[in-house]
């Protein structure tokens, strides 16, 4: 299954940032990659997803340049990132903006996560991905000293790394942090994709991205490649009451589309034709988790990337980006310290240097989001409660005119914090070879 004579690196999940590991890793010749996923069939979960510059830009250094094609990826024609919308009056109130100059291939895209995940598949070799292999376990095995990798089926593989790719209740996380399990946030998203035909003679269709926001809710929609239309709903509760409804739903679970009108019947004509057309809608759980204390796990070679890492719960739309980023960081770092000219493999401490400087690189970055992002659901929790007053509709316009600037999380620049997490390493480990990047 793998070769023992190369740096092993197991990447478990083949999602966003377990398939951008692997292909960002490929091309080094003593470097084997081997990727497990749980699921029997490579195949995404989830609607839609949105890649902002950042991971646009990560796409095409990887070379997944038929990501970037129209055909998949729904670009806004005025380019604005996001549009938002009254929910009555179906009027734009507000917009985000690009803040650099960002290039036609790299704006912020909308993309089927089936498409996407797809179009990333076809950069890795079908032989390194192996289906139907949900983690376990790991070791160390004192002999070889390998890590040895079971799982539930009993089978096992070894690896020098270990990247746990494998989404927001990553057992590889949970297995070395037991206590960074997720939460559930009270909130609630109805994500549906559906062929455009179903809505293109509905009149005033907005044909950009657009975020319809109510007093209590809002309301996304936005064409997708190969013909697609996505529209998600939302609905928020108190995650601590008892009785909270959907506290115990499932992720990507079936969802009704009677509920989905019900909860957008006071809304305007426009989005009730909207959910009225919708055929069929699933029912996805928000959670998050807390930052952890670190990445290094596993005695320095076990690490985590995307929501494995990061549980942040989905705000933003950033999750895609993010998981790109971490793929190149963590595959940069591996080859800043075994770069395709090396001598020899890697040894323990340089490993753990290597995974050092993929956390400096990424973590001050995303324990940002998850400040943000968790300081922003304790702000909508209270704004929902029975005790709140009603929120008026100037009220409504003000807070989506000051909503937050996401554009550092969107244009962020990992390559800077790249060179930076390398400049910050101490000079007693800064090695003498040539430095490797993508």
């Amino acid at each position: 299954m793998s070769d023992s004579s190369k740096l092993q690196i197991a990447i478990i999940g083949a999602g966003i940032a377990g398939l951008g590991a692997a292909i960002a890793l490929k091309h080094h010749p003593a470097i084997d990659v081997q990727v497990y996923e749980k699921a029997a069939e490579l195949k995404e979960i989830g609607a839609s997803i949105a890649l902002g510059p950042n991971g646009m830009r990560t796409l095409e250094r990887l070379g997944v340049t038929n990501a970037l094609d129209d055909e998949i990826a729904f670009r806004n024609k005025s380019k604005y990132p996001m549009i938002y919308r009254h929910w009555k009056t179906n009027e734009v109130v507000s917009t985000d903006s690009h803040v650099g100059e960002i290039e036609y291939r790299h704006l912020t895209s909308r993309f089927y996560r089936a498409h996407l995940q797809e179009a990333l598949a076809k950069h890795v070799d079908p032989s390194k991905i192996h289906l139907s292999k949900p983690f376990e376990s790991v070791s160390f095995d004192a002999g070889t000293q390998k890590l040895l990798i079971k799982f539930t089926d009993g089978s096992t593989a070894t690896a020098d790394i270990i990247l746990g790719a494998d989404g927001i209740h990553s057992p590889v996380r949970t297995f070395f942090v037991p206590t960074s399990s997720t939460a559930w946030t009270g909130w609630v998203a109805f994500r549906s994709v559906f062929p455009l035909s179903h809505v293109q003679d509905i009149k005033d269709l907005p044909d950009e991205a657009s975020h319809f926001w109510g007093p209590d809710r809002t309301f996304f929609v936005s064409k997708l490649g190969r013909d697609l239309f996505t529209v998600v709903g939302s609905y928020q509760a108190d995650p601590n009451a008892p009785n909270a409804p959907y506290k115990d739903s499932t992720w990507n679970s079936d969802g009704n589309v009677d509920v989905l009108r019900e909860f957008y019947k006071d809304w305007s004509p426009l989005v009730r034709q909207i959910v009225d057309a919708v055929p069929n809608t699933r029912i996805y759980p928000n959670a998050a988790a807390h930052p952890l204390e670190t990445w290094v796990l596993g005695n320095g070679r076990v690490t985590l990337a995307g929501d494995a890492a990061h549980a942040h719960g989905g705000a933003f739309a950033a999750g895609g980006s993010l998981a790109l980023d971490d793929a190149w960081a963590f595959a940069s770092s591996i080859l800043h310290v075994f770069p395709t000219n090396a001598t020899r493999k890697p040894n323990e401490k340089e490993i753990q240097r290597a995974l050092r400087i993929y956390e400096r690189t990424r973590k001050p970055h995303t324990d940002r989001v998850m400040s943000v992002v968790h300081d922003n659901n304790l702000k909508k929790l209270a704004r929902y409660s029975q005790n709140s007053e009603p929120e008026t509709d100037e009220q409504l316009r003000t807070r989506i005119k000051n909503r937050a600037d996401p554009s550092w999380i969107h244009e962020h620049d990992v390559q800077a914090a790249f060179a930076q997490a390398v400049a910050a390493e101490p000079s007693n480990q800064v090695a003498s070879n040539k430095k490797a990047r993508l």
